[in-house]
């Protein structure tokens, strides 16, 4: 059984720079359905680099960005964020924010009640939540690979998936037994085209995998994982295309009686 926890990852910014470049760019209509205002207090939970937390906070919103990796929290800042390290399943806050935004990160936070919780103190009355998310039936085809692979060694992957892939009915279930009322939720299938080899990729989002396999062999474990899924996800153009599907939501809280 997986403890709920902040997944074990190393996140180095450089490294989700080069692997993970199309994050931030695919995270563009999360921040316009966010619509964040002149003046608005917005949390950014999760921030990783920093770059959607520049983007709303061009809109005119003060940015409160938060997340649990120490290099990304120093990225985040080199860009002039306001940025905090943090485990986004223990958020402080207490009434302070007209609202919360979240794109691809509450996936690695597995106590998913916590996080909602925290979200709903951190609001003022009526705030809202925004996010976007892995959704159930996120990169199947990589976790099947990984699991074969690992279990040619006599591992079981189960319990070091790091990944909370929720359908759309659980999460809606999680928001409004905390209070938010749902105005939208729905899973969004998304080929995403990855803008780096499939290695890195590997290397960046997969560790909770690869690193249970000894160092000497680790290397042979990647490449037999990149074996079985060349057939399923690289396109006749050399084109590495993984099987991402999102959550994608907006919620709000109740406004302050009148």
């Amino acid at each position: 059984m997986i403890l709920a926890g902040i997944a074990k990852q190393s996140w180095e910014a450089e490294r989700y720079a080069e692997a993970g470049a199309f994050v931030p760019a695919l995270g563009m209509p999360v921040v316009e359905l966010l619509d964040p205002r002149p003046g608005e207090r917005i949390l950014d939970l999760g921030c990783g680099d920093g770059v959607l937390s520049e983007k709303i906070a061009a809109a005119g919103a003060t940015v409160v960005a938060v997340d649990a990796a120490p290099d990304l929290i120093a990225a985040a800042k080199a860009r002039g964020v306001d940025a905090r390290l943090m485990d986004g399943q223990k958020l402080p806050f207490i009434a302070e924010f007209d609202a919360a935004f979240s794109n691809a990160a509450l996936h690695w936070m597995r106590d998913a009640d916590a996080v909602i919780a925290g979200v709903a103190r951190a609001l003022k009355p009526g705030g809202r939540f925004v996010a976007e998310m892995g959704g159930h039936g996120n990169i199947a085809s990589v976790i099947v690979a990984l699991t074969a692979v690992l279990a040619r060694r006599g591992v079981a992957a189960g319990p070091l998936n790091p990944f909370y892939f929720p359908t759309a009915e659980a999460y809606r279930v999680k928001l409004e037994n905390t209070g938010f009322a749902v105005d939208d939720i729905a899973i969004l299938p998304r080929p995403t085209v990855l803008t780096s080899d499939i290695e890195p990729w590997l290397d960046a989002f997969c560790e909770a995998f690869l690193g249970a396999v000894p160092e000497p062999d680790r290397a042979v474990a990647r490449a037999e994982t990149v074996e079985l899924l060349r057939p399923v996800l690289l396109a006749e153009d050399g084109r590495w295309i993984l099987d991402y599907v999102r959550l994608r939501f907006r919620a709000h809280l109740p406004a302050a009686p009148k």
